[in-house]
């Protein structure tokens, strides 16, 4: 589950700020405390959503079909709908490829990365926690490397700013683990929409 998770391979989890290019563009963030704000709020609202979700496939408390309904239902910005997807069509290939003798059919012919995430850590023997927990801490991950890049942060603060979000991604994977969450942001969704209609941006969301 952890390799899958990992960014540098092609799911795509590299080329995906999580709006946080955007957010610089627009100001919102300028420096490493505002991108430690901003992770904060990533991962205790749609991050949280996006666990929950992985966590209920991964336990066996909602079936593929309506876990993708359910994620439609909660993704709001169809730029983050469309990002989701196109990460969930990258993990659903090495998924294929890693577990072999598994059904993937019912991700096909489009996935959100949380749903097939459930699958993976479903297939991987883990807990709908420990499967929220690893979504949770890539979501933040990803973003804060992102802003490394964006921002030319020094790494090591980086690097320090995600373990100091740490326990707060436990907490969220635990609230992830108990049902559905159903919050929102729409200044990510904002976000989203205004970056899927920059002329050439450095990342695909």
């Amino acid at each position: 589950m952890l390799s899958l998770a990992d960014s540098r391979l092609p799911v795509g989890g590299h080329v995906h700020s999580g709006g946080v290019e955007q957010a610089i563009a627009d100001g919102f963030i300028r420096t490493a405390a505002d991108l430690a704000d901003f992770l904060y709020r990533r991962v205790t609202t749609s991050g949280l959503v996006a666990a929950s979700v992985a966590a209920a496939v991964a336990d066996g408390v909602i079936e593929v079909g309506a876990a993708q309904r359910e994620m439609d239902a909660r993704t709001p910005s169809a730029a983050a709908r469309k990002a989701s997807l196109a990460q969930g069509r990258g993990m659903v290939r090495l998924a294929r490829r890693m577990f072999p003798d598994h059904d993937w059919s019912a991700h096909r012919p489009t996935t959100h990365l949380p749903v097939i995430s459930g699958s993976i850590g479903a297939a991987s023997s883990l807990s709908g926690f420990h499967t929220a927990l690893v979504l949770v801490y890539t979501t933040m991950s990803g973003s804060a490397t992102a802003g490394q890049r964006l921002l030319a942060l020094d790494p090591a603060d980086v690097s320090i700013m995600i373990a100091d979000l740490g326990a707060e991604c436990e907490r969220v994977a635990a609230e992830a683990a108990v049902g559905l969450a159903e919050t929102s942001d729409p200044v990510l969704d904002i976000f989203a929409e205004r970056h899927e209609r920059q002329p050439m941006p450095l990342f695909m969301s």
